[in-house]
């Protein structure tokens, strides 16, 4: 005869043990489903950067400087050194754009100290015509006692854009399977702004907006008042002629 406990027993403690069995195993399979690396590991750091943030363009002033040789007992500049004060006037205005003073090391107690002073009368003069101000003009003088031809010194401290470097491609894109951005993505097209770009002040912020013309202002709020058509008007030459 059976006992009456064992049915309970049977049916009592078998489910826990397959239970206890089957455990591991759905750990096992659930661990197979995990990739090798994580995605959410990646989302921070360099993927989630701009590539400006990424490949920075750095911006660095670098003085520009040209020396013009001024003899002793000279009046003035002679026609070559105009010109080379010229050439220098022109980049100074394409390259600079206001962003830094015009600076001018006259040559003080050297032999030839009165002839450079009649040459920065005519430097100033030059400065004068290109349409600087002279609040953008600065004048210092350097001693040198010895050289009988001292030269008088044109500086400006002006923007360069330096690009970043690239070709860094430490991980094999054929392989990798997470679709996110690679190191050097972007890299190129930093770069070719950097060696494309004008006025590297550019990168730094925006530029200065010059004043309104009043009188100009004055006229158009005036016409607006009285109804009358604000922009300037056209002659019959200026007009599209439309033929039938």
């Amino acid at each position: 005869m059976r006992s009456p406990i064992a049915p309970r027993s049977a049916s009592g403690f078998a489910p826990v043990a397959r239970g206890l069995l089957l455990a591991p195993l759905l750990a096992v399979m659930l661990a197979g489903c995990k990739t090798l690396e994580d995605p959410g590991a990646h989302t921070a750091g360099f993927t989630l950067i701009d590539p400006s943030q990424r490949h920075p363009i750095m911006v660095s002033q670098q003085p520009t400087t040209v020396s013009v040789r001024v003899a002793r007992g000279s009046s003035g500049l002679t026609p070559a050194q105009r010109a080379q004060v010229a050439g220098f006037l022109e980049r100074y205005r394409a390259t600079d754009a206001g962003n830094s003073k015009l600076v001018i090391s006259v040559p003080s107690g050297s032999p030839n100290e009165g002839s450079a002073v009649q040459a920065v009368a005519d430097v100033r003069r030059m400065i004068s015509g290109y349409g600087f101000a002279e609040a953008n003009v600065a004048i210092e003088p350097y001693h040198e006692p010895r050289d009988a031809g001292a030269p008088i010194r044109l500086s400006y401290l002006r923007y360069v854009a330096e690009p970043p470097e690239c070709g860094q491609w430490p991980t094999n894109l054929a392989e990798d399977y997470r679709n996110l951005p690679y190191p050097n993505l972007g890299c190129a097209t930093q770069h070719n702004l950097a060696a494309q770009i004008a006025n590297p002040a550019d990168l730094l912020g925006p530029r200065t907006v010059d004043p309104s013309d009043p009188e100009r202002r004055s006229v158009v709020l005036d016409k607006y008042r009285r109804g009358v058509a604000t922009g300037a008007e056209r002659g019959p030459d200026e007009r599209v002629q439309v033929k039938n």
